[in-house]
């Protein structure tokens, strides 16, 4: 099996690009919905979240691809992005006053204690399901470097998710389209299989097919993905209802024992040989502001676990797309495994101390946490 090989930085672009929507998230914070008046936007999207985290704490030059409405919240969404320092790519749409087409709202509360957060969607005529292949200019965008330097592709690394392949037929057909374009251009190509079967349940239904028709959609649409993929993130439970795998019934595992995530990953690697790396968070969640946490990462016939640590959470929307982003970073940076595996669970965990999506941590209290660090008072 081929190694992991990570483009140099010299003569790049980009060192990652992100293929996903960019949603707005609604927070009404520990008041429930049905009683809450006031609520914080915040900018979000699974994939856009790893860029904009790359960029603002680890100092990476991002970019993300995405729709984008013109119109007010559209400003406010491109103002987000432009303050996380992320490029972008954009496929504009126009508003027509009334219907849309709209960027998509996320109500999403922390919930508090023993209650535990609420999530729901309005995607209704979403922008972003309405991305489909053609819709942006790969080879411009992963184009080779200009003679003279060493023929590195424009990106280093592509990223993309389940959520934004669940949107529409369309999206997973582009997201295989940008993988395809990636790979032809030599950059390393990621995925968290994000699965949600809501979305996969509600885009199925747009096409006259019913839940058990739509599970099998997504895993012969995510199957199809993974055959492009070098990175893949996604725990135990998204390997087998996302790529249709079998393994141990995850319901009588701890959330926290990672025998059934390592026991899959012989599946993972006969069926998607070109995987190279596959890793996943694991956390055991006592309320909805204390949790166990770790991560878990295998890669060239190694594995690897990071320490375990009990976290006071805030908000915990986002933590696994802190992990990935401080994954990538370590590969990126060169780390050695173990580094890159540590440097993503810190920076997952410190994601969860803060409120919102993105990152509001700096390198050195990602790297002061990873080396073991406390929550001593820094003077």
């Amino acid at each position: 099996m081929a190694s992991l090989t990570i483009p140099a930085s010299a003569g790049t672009t980009h060192d990652l690009l992100a293929l996903g929507a960019l949603v707005t998230r609604l927070d009404p914070g520990i008041i429930p919905f049905a009683e809450a008046d006031d609520y914080r936007l915040h900018v979000s999207g699974g994939e856009y979240n790893v860029a904009a985290n790359l960029s603002s704490c680890f100092g990476m030059r991002t970019a993300i691809a995405s729709a984008m409405v013109n119109y007010p919240i559209g400003k406010r969404m491109e103002r987000a992005v432009q303050k996380m320092g992320v490029t972008p790519y954009y496929k504009r749409f126009e508003h027509d006053g009334v219907r849309g087409p709209n960027m998509a709202i996320v109500w999403s509360d922390r919930g508090q204690g023993v209650r535990a957060p609420v999530v729901f969607y309005n995607r209704s005529n979403e922008a972003a399901q309405q991305l489909a292949p053609g819709s942006f200019d790969w080879d411009a965008i992963f184009g080779k470097v200009s003679e003279g330097h060493s023929g590195n592709p424009a990106i280093r690394w592509f990223h993309s998710g389940g959520i934004f392949s669940a949107l529409s037929p369309t999206t997973s057909q582009l997201v295989i389209e940008a993988m395809q374009a990636a790979k032809k251009a030599g950059a390393v190509v990621s995925f968290d299989l994000n699965y949600r079967a809501k979305l996969w349940a509600i885009a199925a239904a747009e096409q006259g097919k019913n839940a058990a028709q739509a599970s099998e959609e997504a895993a012969k649409t995510l199957r199809k993905i993974a055959s492009y993929v070098d990175v893949l993130v996604g725990n135990e439970e998204d390997l087998q209802k996302g790529l249709g795998l079998k393994g141990q019934d995850v319901e009588a595992k701890s959330s926290l024992d990672p025998s059934a995530f390592f026991s899959m990953i012989e599946s993972v690697t006969r069926d998607f040989p070109n995987i190279k790396a596959v890793a996943t968070t694991l956390r055991e969640v006592h309320s909805t502001n204390r949790h166990t946490w770790s991560a878990v990462l295998w890669i060239d016939g190694k594995h690897y676990q990071a320490p375990t640590a009990e976290l006071d959470v805030y908000d915990r929307v986002g933590g696994g797309d802190g992990f990935a982003a401080g994954l990538f970073y370590g590969f990126l940076s060169g780390k050695s495994h173990e580094e890159a595996l540590r440097l993503g669970w810190a920076h997952g965990a410190l994601l969860t101390t803060t409120p919102g999506d993105t990152t509001m941590v700096s390198l050195d209290q990602v790297e002061a946490f990873a080396s073991g660090g406390s929550a001593r008072i820094q003077r």
